[in-house]
């Protein structure tokens, strides 16, 4: 993390193809104050257009492998990207964090 963190970057991501997916990804950030970001859709937006040329398809699912973890279906629309999955969805509310399962 150390030497990630010392990167001239905003981010790293890792990808390499899948065994049961099309493609495994993850998402560093320690100089952002992200560790790892345990699902990064925004990553995303730059792999899925990557893995349809490299695959010649348009439909993917991908994994984040993460110690969270995370599986995002995955459709390149030419100029935009679209990403399915299941997720948690919350807010902030003064001190307190509100959670609700989507």
């Amino acid at each position: 993390m150390t030497k990630l963190a010392a990167a001239d970057r905003f981010a790293v991501i890792a990808t390499a193809p899948g065994r049961d997916c099309d493609f495994v990804s993850r998402f560093f950030a320690p100089a952002q104050g992200i560790p790892e970001d345990p699902v990064t859709g925004s990553a995303h937006c730059t792999l899925i257009p990557y893995w349809a040329r490299r695959l010649a398809k348009t439909t993917l699912f991908a994994r984040q492998v993460s110690l969270r973890g995370g599986e995002l279906w995955c459709e390149d629309r030419g100029e935009r990207v679209r990403i399915g999955g299941r997720a948690v969805k919350f807010s902030r509310r003064g001190d307190r964090i509100v959670v609700w399962d989507v």
